[in-house]
């Protein structure tokens, strides 16, 4: 062989193994590429994820402060009622008597604590005599022998009014059911 064929076997050697390390470089420079990717791609995941468990976190706590608020005078509220039934009762009494500026008064003084009860969300459940029972708005206190046969499974007699506060049943109304 001639020093040129050599010279030229040399550089293409060269040249071959200059093109391999080349290679090996930009590969090694895709797979460090690849890893940031792969790193940004898992980064995304994480925000995403902790992104969506904070918008899931505010409305979860929006909602129980929605609650809270809507009930937070279920408590006052409920030890009015028997305030607000001992009234009802000295009412029944009162309204008889002949006093007509007695019974006047203490109607302004009863419609004012109805009202202002109203305004802060009580409403009385609507059940009378003669309704057919259902345990889902109201507690039957006993059965008695039905005084005619249409009130058979309903309700005789209300004794205790009951009231709820929005859509909530604070107090179930307490009834007598015809047996």
């Amino acid at each position: 062989m001639s020093q040129e064929n050599t010279e030229n076997l040399d550089k293409d050697t060269t040249s071959e193994v200059n093109q391999a390390e080349t290679a090996s470089v930009e590969q090694s420079e895709l797979s460090v590429e690849e890893q940031l990717q792969e790193q940004l791609a898992q980064e995304k995941d994480k925000f995403l994820r902790l992104f969506a468990e904070f918008e899931n976190y505010k409305k979860r706590t929006t909602k129980e402060r929605i609650e809270l608020f809507k009930t937070a005078g279920q408590e006052v509220l409920q030890a009015m009622l028997p305030v607000l039934d001992d009234f009802d009762r000295a009412w029944n009494q009162i309204s008889t008597s002949q006093d007509e500026a007695l019974v006047k008064g203490v109607e302004l003084i009863h419609e004012k604590l109805k009202s202002t009860l109203t305004s802060k969300g009580l409403e009385l459940v609507d059940i009378k005599a003669g309704d057919e029972f259902n345990a889902d708005y109201a507690e039957a206190i006993t059965q008695i022998p039905a005084p005619s046969e249409d009130l058979k499974g309903k309700i005789v007699d209300v004794i205790e009014k009951g009231y709820k506060l929005g859509d909530k049943i604070i107090r179930f109304p307490k009834v007598v059911i015809g047996n």
